[in-house]
């Protein structure tokens, strides 16, 4: 059997990088199991008698004729987070292992796309969803019929939706802008000397964020403008200063999802385990800030697909330990993805202080100072924890030995001690919490 992670790319991701070719890997592994999710939908409805197991069986082999006549169109939807999440909920609520209903006939939205994006004549019915018809990677019509299913008809590269019950509707030429009776995931583009970042704002689809706080309305065109203006900037910075981030960024992000921000805190972010490919956030206040969230968040999204792969820790067994980052003891696993994830916001303020000056860059050292150190401290304790495989603790030495190297960095004493104190107070509040 071929090592499911090559050396190189191993060793590159264990180190807190990888660039493009790391992200290739990944972004491929995840794809083969997006497939695999969504053969085992049908094999899995046949086996229960869902009711809607033929229907699943049509559309999975529409999707395979659209996918050998237009394979790199076809790989937009498939690759599309939502499809790994809808794929995987709908597995495994047909084999019992979730209490939710099986919706089988999801599978249909997905072959309607592929069969749109591959020119192929098609018509099928595809669900509904509240009163509109979701469909993966485009955006969802609105047909003001709730429940059941809507016909869905493709032919020389359009589409059109309709339930029997009120006007069709048109899919526009250009899916990705808003029409009569369309709701479109919108793009938001980015273009720095000569690298581009196009993604799609994600505020409509069902299985977008599994168990975060979405924010309950779509984003209107002034808050859009703001998404827009803010991505541009961080990825001007992202480019000029942070191009392995830049690159694993643009090899990763798919799409951004808007959440909300608990506690009156002014920013937050968050990737799903299984939506590999979308990053969830409250509306960015600047530039800098979403710069760092991908930075960050991008390294969730790596370590996770590296996950499906290869185990780095143990099966949980109940131990907790203390993470400098967080209020709530962290179970190994938790604690790995948060040293992974903390490795990549030390490097973002280990380069962003060298790029600015005067008090930013004054932050940006005592930012890093903190990070790094606050990182390695948690590294430690994962080492100790005896709670890792193999792979985990060859992974957690190379991790250990970027943070070695940064600890011996110079900073200035003023963030030395700022970082002491921080890291001192954070530990005072959550001894006093748990002992």
């Amino acid at each position: 059997m071929s090592d499911p992670v090559p050396e190189p790319v191993f060793e590159a991701l264990a180190r807190g990088g990888g660039g493009d070719g790391a992200t290739a890997h990944l972004r491929a592994a995840q794809f083969g199991k997006h497939l695999l999710l969504l053969r085992r939908v049908v094999d899995a409805a046949r086996a229960a008698r869902h009711p809607d197991a033929d229907r699943a069986r049509n559309a999975y082999e529409l999707l395979a004729r659209a996918q050998e006549q237009a394979p790199e169109q076809v790989a937009t939807v498939l690759r599309h987070p939502t499809v790994g999440v809808w794929a995987r909920r709908t597995a495994l609520a047909l084999a019992g292992h979730r209490p939710e209903r099986p919706r089988v006939t999801g599978l249909a939205a997905v072959a309607a796309v592929a069969a749109l994006r591959g020119r192929m004549d098609a018509r099928l019915e595809v669900p509904l969803d509240g009163p509109t018809a979701p469909l993966p990677s485009l955006g969802r019509a609105v047909l003001h019929t709730r429940g059941g299913r809507a016909l869905f008809e493709t032919t020389g590269g359009r589409a059109t939706l309709s339930t029997g019950h009120g006007p069709e509707v048109a899919v526009p030429e250009d899916p990705h802008e808003d029409a009569p009776g369309w709701h479109a995931l919108r793009r938001l583009a980015a273009e720095h000397r000569g690298r581009r970042l196009t993604l799609l704002l994600d505020d409509l689809d069902p299985d977008r964020m599994p168990g975060a706080d979405l924010v309950a309305h779509r984003i209107g065109a002034a808050e859009l403008a703001h998404w827009r203006s803010t991505l541009e900037g961080a990825w001007r910075l992202l480019v000029d200063d942070h191009w392995t981030v830049a690159a694993e960024t643009a090899g990763t992000v798919l799409t951004l999802t808007p959440i909300t921000s608990p506690g009156g805190r002014a920013h937050t972010s968050a990737t799903a385990r299984h939506a590999y490919g979308n990053l969830g956030l409250s509306t960015p206040p600047g530039a800098t800030l979403l710069a760092l969230t991908f930075a960050h968040e991008v390294q969730h999204a790596k370590l996770s697909a590296l996950l499906d792969l290869v185990d780095l820790t143990l099966p949980e067994d109940g131990s907790r330990y203390y993470a400098p980052w967080r209020p709530d003891p962290r179970p190994a696993s938790g604690l790995f993805q948060g040293v992974y994830a903390h490795l990549g916001v030390a490097g973002f303020w280990r380069r962003h202080r060298h790029a600015v000056t005067g008090r930013e860059s004054a932050r940006a050292h005592a930012d890093f100072a903190h990070w790094r150190r606050s990182t390695a401290d948690a590294a430690g304790a994962l080492a100790d924890s005896g709670r890792l495989t193999t792979e985990g603790k060859r992974f957690l030495a190379a991790t250990d030995r970027t943070l070695r190297a940064w600890l011996a960095e110079p900073v200035p004493a003023p963030a030395e001690e700022a970082a002491d104190a921080a890291a001192r107070t954070h530990w005072e509040r959550w001894h006093a919490r748990h002992g």
